[in-house]
């Protein structure tokens, strides 16, 4: 396992927020040692200083992976305390949003082994999915360790190239705000259908959730399970004939939505 890789060696967790407690409870969930990890936290939890981790103690000298986890605005002032582990056999991992591999490179040394995330905020409660890249200074066995880690949160998939990060940033990074709103939405219209606020948000968040769980457990395509749910002629075909309008509906306004957020990203990246 690529996970007796960190075991030996070490795994220092830059910055521990809402994504590094989730990916740190899922490696120690998943057998990682508690003394086998070093994190680098200005204001650590309750949690995290009972885990007995070690914490914002001095690091192992060649630790097997590094993980990057400040937020993006953060990372010039953070990235100084592990310069010294550029150039070398430890992987760098980064899960921040719109900080190039070119940046690291700058920062960390050119040779250094860098692989670039995006998962998304489903993995606190184990449901994400993450997007990886490497530069040319990782293994194969690099990339094995990384999805491995990432995998202790939720489902992985591999880019062909960096280039598509900010595509991938805008549907599954982005894409559960959109969802939430869509929940909000959903509650708006049947209160104004007449229902008390209270039932017509039980009703739409349980909806999305069961709808969701359905899409994640279900064989079927989406576009399948949409036809399961659509009688000719009855109520859910009234409501799809407006949503999937073409010019004025969900895929027109989605299309507007992750190309304004990929845009974002990519300018975030300049």
């Amino acid at each position: 396992m690529a996970l007796d890789r960190v075991a030996q060696d070490g795994l220092v967790l830059l910055g521990c927020g809402k994504m590094g407690t989730a990916l740190l409870s899922g490696w120690l969930a998943a057998g990682v040692p508690v003394e086998a990890v070093w994190v680098i936290e200005p204001n650590p939890t309750d949690w995290l200083i009972q885990t007995g981790v070690h914490l914002n103690e001095g690091l192992p000298q060649t630790p097997a992976v590094a993980i990057l986890a400040v937020k993006p605005q953060m990372m010039g002032a953070a990235l100084p305390a592990l310069q010294a582990l550029g150039n070398g056999t430890t992987l760098f991992i980064s899960i921040a949003a719109g900080t190039t591999i070119a940046t690291f490179e700058a920062a960390l040394g050119d040779k250094t082994p860098i692989v670039r995330t995006m998962p998304n905020t489903p993995a606190m409660v184990g449901r994400g999915i993450t997007a990886i890249c490497g530069n040319a200074f990782v293994s194969e066995e690099d990339l094995g360790l990384a999805r491995e880690l990432m995998a202790a949160v939720g489902q992985v998939v591999d880019l062909d190239d960096e280039h598509q990060i900010d595509a991938v940033t805008a549907v599954s990074g982005s894409g559960p705000a959109y969802v939430f709103h869509l929940i909000e939405a959903m509650a708006a219209a049947g209160e104004a259908e007449g229902l008390p606020h209270p039932i017509a948000m039980q009703l739409a968040r349980a909806t999305v959730c069961g709808a969701g769980e359905l899409a994640y457990k279900s064989p079927e395509t989406a576009a399948q399970l949409r036809i399961n749910v659509t009688s000719p002629g009855g109520t859910t075909a009234a409501a799809l004939a407006v949503l999937m309008d073409a010019d004025t509906g969900f895929p027109a306004l989605l299309r507007r939505a992750v190309k304004a957020a990929a845009n974002r990203g990519r300018d975030l990246g300049k």
